[in-house]
């Protein structure tokens, strides 16, 4: 039994109608940015979305289509068997990774080895420990004694 096909990148019909129906909307409200202008209340900020929204518009779709060709590519490179073919005219891929020693390396936290400030912890350790005791006698309940008992 043969593996179903892969749908083309091409051919998703959700994700086009979404992109035919942003670019629309995006369109639609810079028509509408664009009659407040010329309204007689029309100020200069209407001007401006009427000029930004047909921008919105032609991002969406340039998203669409940059999604569908990195997702060509990533199949390409992830299909077993298939040699890469480079030519001249193909353009080459960026990175995908960000190579060693290109980010500053983190701090690391100084190891104080102080022995009064060991002495200090141990001693706000042991009074924790007191106070915890302390809660649970006053709770009525007894820290030496772990076994349960089944009734």
């Amino acid at each position: 039994m043969s593996a179903s096909p892969r749908r083309s990148a091409h051919n998703r019909p959700a994700l086009i109608a979404l992109v035919i129906v942003a670019a629309l909307a995006c369109l639609a409200l810079g028509w509408w940015q664009w009659e407040r202008f010329e309204s007689s209340s029309g100020t200069g900020q209407n001007l401006g979305y009427a000029l930004q929204w047909p921008l919105f518009a032609g991002f969406a779709v340039f998203a669409y289509f940059r999604f569908v060709r990195l997702e060509t590519e990533t199949e390409d490179r992830h299909t077993p068997g298939a040699a890469p073919q480079r030519t001249e005219a193909a353009p080459k891929t960026a990175p995908r990774e960000i190579p060693a020693g290109i980010l500053p390396e983190r701090p690391k936290a100084a190891r104080d080895d102080d022995p009064v400030l060991a002495e200090y912890n141990k001693y706000l350790a042991a009074l924790n420990a007191d106070e915890f005791d302390d809660r649970v006698r006053r709770a009525g309940l007894d820290t030496r004694n772990t076994e349960r008992s089944a009734g």
